[in-house]
């Protein structure tokens, strides 16, 4: 299952490490996002791979993501366990200009003694 969600990045986790049963290294690494939600509004992605964990350079706490994850189940001594892996990070652009509405040149406004034909 493929999702996108949006939001700001609370903070990077430590990265974690490693030796698989095979004997293979590994690293994985969480953030949280805040999407805004009234109710359980952090969620915490995982990066698994030198690859994907670079993703997260350049991002700072606070910048606004859009990130596109998988979520997978699996069970264990007959509990379950949910990961939430990003494999895809974008910083969305910020304007932090406040918008500007041109003023309308076409209308004068109304005189006094010009009478005013709205039915309300």
């Amino acid at each position: 299952m493929s999702l996108v969600i949006k939001g700001k990045l609370v903070r990077k986790l430590d990265v974690e490490s490693g030796t698989s049963k095979a004997g293979k290294e590994w690293k994985k690494q969480s953030f949280l996002v805040n999407t805004g939600a009234q109710y359980n509004p952090e969620v915490c992605f995982q990066l698994f791979g030198d690859d994907k964990i670079q993703m997260l350079d350049g991002l700072n706490d606070g910048d606004e993501l859009e990130v596109s994850f998988n979520i997978s189940s699996r069970e264990y001594n007959g509990r379950y366990f949910h990961n939430i892996d990003a494999w895809k990070i974008s910083k969305e652009a910020t304007s932090n200009a406040p918008e500007t509405i041109p003023p309308d040149t076409d209308l004068e406004p109304l005189g006094d003694d010009e009478a005013d034909d709205l039915p309300f």
